[in-house]
């Protein structure tokens, strides 16, 4: 997909309120994606919403319109069985700081969000969604999916995979200091952003899993600086 194909190009994907804050650059989606940990999934189940929290993977050269974003779910799932046919919603947001100004009003936060809309598509192919629930576990720990056992035909069938298109979506990004009125920059006090990151501790192995090495992707996940990429102040960390 390329970078420079409109992010919003529709009604309902275009920013109004904030929108000092839209970013118009694919590249800018694709950051958040590669960033987010988890995200959620929105539908509508039994004439409500419904927002479920879950893991993700994605695939800039899938086959879905402007590429493919993946989540997955027991087929017993009320969410993912409404999902597919049905337009859905994914979102995530990555929280890089505090904002703390010298009012209450002006408090905020440093972040970067991105929001997906479009008909949700159920997984069938085998070849496909063999390679979307690889991506969701890469997704959390590169490579790990390389050094699993094959999904079992019974584990396969109690999965449902859900493909949105990536071609129907905005981007939020806020970062910088506060913005304080004049008059409470004047009268003083401290203002200023407390970063925030997502870092990966030490692995605790498995009680059932005594005497065996830590694997060489779960150690590089361990060493990098940020579990996820994070930005702060403007400038990127891993």
């Amino acid at each position: 997909m390329s970078t420079t194909a409109p992010l919003s190009p529709t009604a309902r994907t275009t920013v109004r309120r904030g929108a000092n804050r839209a970013r118009d650059d694919r590249r800018d989606l694709y950051d958040v994606l590669s960033a987010a940990a988890i995200c959620q999934l929105g539908v509508v189940v039994g004439g409500h919403p419904l927002v479920i929290p879950t893991a993700f993977g994605y695939d800039l050269d899938g086959p879905d319109d402007g590429g493919s974003l993946y989540v997955h779910g027991s087929v017993a799932s009320r969410s993912i069985a409404e999902s597919p046919g049905n337009d859905i919603c994914v979102s995530m947001t990555v929280l890089d700081g505090l904002v703390l100004a010298r009012s209450a009003f002006h408090h905020s936060m440093n972040y970067r969000s991105a929001v997906v809309i479009g008909r949700g598509r159920l997984v069938d192919e085998a070849c496909e969604k063999t390679r979307a629930l690889d991506l969701i576990v890469d997704h959390a720990v590169p490579g790990r999916a390389a050094t699993l056992r094959s999904h079992t035909r019974k584990e396969l069938a109690a999965t449902s995979v859900i493909a949105l298109p990536l071609t129907e979506a905005s981007v939020k990004v806020r970062s910088g200091d506060p913005v304080d009125e004049d008059v409470d920059v004047e009268n003083g006090g401290w203002s200023g952003v407390l970063p925030l990151r997502l870092v990966a501790q030490a692995p605790v192995t498995a009680a059932d899993a005594g005497g065996e090495e830590i694997p060489p992707e779960v150690q590089a996940r361990m060493r990098s600086s940020y579990a996820f990429p994070s930005v702060v102040d403007g400038s990127r960390g891993l």
